[in-house]
């Protein structure tokens, strides 16, 4: 259905019996559910009232959506720049308008990258705007949301755990440019922004959390953009990537879904075999269920994963590191604190044993005495 919207195919009758509310979750899975309604509207097929209203109630949310991201995302980059808060655009609401029908979008959140000190300042002006936390990213940063449904990702770092990852991203954002009428909020050119969004899709792939709306983006991205962009230069930065081949798979795949690939006009030795893309589609569809670890055909993802578990695992021994280095400080800190009850200083003993001013030699034996005393007093 969703491929048919895309493509502008003629919409055929739904014949047979079909199992709207699996439909429905897996479409609100893959974030397509206001698209597959649109597509619902010209099969003739009638939907039982109660996945009806859901399906209805999704596309009223983005179109809601739609009506207030723009204004919202302008209200604070406008802040941050007043604020002179220097941030990145990874991603906006921009994307809406690669859509022939706007309202057929997904929900866009708008997506930052910044620095420690301008993420703490950044989150306490938007707690001040009205969103609060709604999803933490551990390592990474955390999705705000307000009571209208708009949602802002603020990231203190890039949102990859590999090395490769996070280097090359880097690299990225030394090319990011001002974006008027802004000062300080920067955003990546067409093709390295092309460049992220293949790269975030492979890595997402790997992880088994890819969906079907992303790959739809990076299809509308690529078919608007294609002849401003070096596909050429792109598969050299994704090699830095170490992904190149599985980013290219992803692509042809999304063209299979949404358009043709005779579009892609793509060489001989630029074709990959057709079970290759049956496991991406498996691995894709299922959430990693049929098509995972153990049947994929692409060494990269097979190399991404481990990368990616190898920084998880790296990650958690830091964890527990830390808890246990913050468990010893504070056991420390309990034992200098038993310490200091047991044995007062001088000049607190002699408040209760004025002898010692005079022979002060006596402070062990009137510590003992103490000790002694709050003993019998505990009996």
């Amino acid at each position: 259905m969703a491929g048919a919207f895309i493509r502008q195919d003629d919409q055929r009758p739904i014949r047979g019996q079909l199992d709207w509310e699996r439909i429905y979750r897996v479409a609100d899975y893959h974030k397509i559910t206001n698209m597959v309604y649109l597509s619902t509207l010209g099969t003739g097929k009638k939907i039982s009232p109660k996945w009806q209203d859901a399906f209805a109630e999704r596309y009223w949310q983005g179109l809601q959506y739609g009506e207030v991201c723009k204004e919202a995302e302008q209200e604070i980059l406008m802040l941050l720049d007043m604020r002179e808060i220097s941030c990145a655009i990874l991603e906006s609401c921009e994307f809406r308008n690669l859509y022939q029908v706007p309202e057929a979008a997904s929900n866009v959140p708008l997506r930052l990258l910044m620095d420690e000190e301008s993420y703490t300042l950044a989150k306490g002006f938007l707690i001040d705007l009205g969103y609060e936390t709604d999803r933490f990213y551990t390592g990474f940063g955390e999705r705000m949301k307000r009571v209208s449904g708009i949602r802002v990702e603020i990231y203190r770092k890039p949102p990859f755990q590999t090395p490769a990852y996070e280097k090359q991203m880097q690299f990225l954002l030394r090319r990011a440019f001002v974006k008027e009428p802004y000062h300080t909020v920067r955003t990546l050119n067409l093709e390295d922004r092309f460049i992220f969004y293949m790269a975030s899709c492979a890595y997402r792939y790997a992880q088994d959390e890819l969906v079907i709306r992303e790959l739809m983006d990076l299809y509308l991205y690529h078919r608007t953009w294609q002849e401003q962009i070096n596909l050429d230069h792109v598969r050299k930065v994704l090699s830095d990537f170490r992904v190149e081949q599985l980013a290219g798979k992803l692509l042809h795949l999304a063209y299979m879904w949404f358009g043709s690939m005779e579009e892609l006009n793509l060489e001989e030795g630029q074709r990959f075999e057709p079970e290759e893309y049956d496991v991406l589609e498996e691995r894709i569809l299922s959430r990693g269920i049929l098509g995972g670890s153990d049947r994929e055909t692409d060494q990269q993802a097979v190399i991404l994963r481990e990368m990616i578990e190898k920084s998880e695992n790296k990650e958690r021994r830091s964890e527990r590191a830390e808890r246990r280095r913050q468990r010893n400080a504070e056991r420390r800190q309990e034992f200098f604190r038993k310490i200091r009850w047991a044995f007062p200083e001088y000049r607190y003993m002699c408040t209760m044993y004025p002898i010692l001013e005079k022979m002060p030699l006596f402070l062990p034996f009137c510590w003992i005495m103490r000790l002694l005393r709050f003993s019998l007093i505990r009996k």
